[in-house]
């Protein structure tokens, strides 16, 4: 049994905006009971089941998206709208959080966090990138998956021109954001 550790608890936790997991603190030597202990104590809190964080952590910019990516068991990446808007290449304002989780979870039972929209489909880690301490799909990725989706040809308009003004894509690559805006005026508009 290990001695519980504060200092390794707080190194797990500091790559996760101060947020770890139940497994994760078992590892630095904390049960159950002592997490509870803790968290009566004030020490850390729980925002959802399996998910803790250290109370006196410093906010951080994607608190929101570490605690469903720690929901996923670390296998989920943020993707369509999310990823756009992680990459900053629209005005997309997603009233949800969109995780893509491998396929081989599409036949598991899952209780989906409110707020969450759940996408099946594996990513390579060549199509992934991070933001802080959370996996997005690349540019390239979030653009095709977001053309699949049919999300708005005004949104995604604007994220694949700005993709290309900024150079994280090249023309060529882009060939189910041209099919998508067919119709709509093409990337020229």
């Amino acid at each position: 049994m290990l001695r519980p550790s504060w200092d390794r608890l707080y190194e797990v936790a500091h790559g996760q905006e101060g947020y770890f997991t139940t497994q994760e603190a078992a590892g630095a030597g904390f049960s159950p009971q002592l997490l509870l202990k803790h968290r009566r104590a004030g020490r850390v809190s729980r925002p959802r089941r399996g998910v803790y964080r250290l109370v006196h952590f410093p906010a951080g910019d994607y608190e929101d998206l570490v605690i469903v990516w720690l929901w996923s068991a670390k296998q989920g990446v943020f993707s369509h709208q999310t990823a756009l808007a992680l990459h900053g290449l629209s005005d997309v304002l997603p009233a949800k959080a969109h995780l893509s989780l491998p396929s081989r979870w599409r036949k598991r039972r899952l209780r989906v966090p409110a707020g969450v929209v759940i996408h099946h489909g594996d990513v390579p880690k060549s199509e992934r990138t991070w933001f802080g301490g959370i996996p997005a799909t690349s540019v390239l990725r979030t653009l095709n998956d977001c053309a699949r989706e049919k999300l708005s040809p005004e949104l995604l308009g604007q994220a694949a021109r700005a993709a290309l003004r900024r150079g994280l894509v090249a023309k060529n690559d882009l060939t189910e954001v041209r099919r998508a805006l067919r119709g709509f005026g093409g990337l020229s508009a």
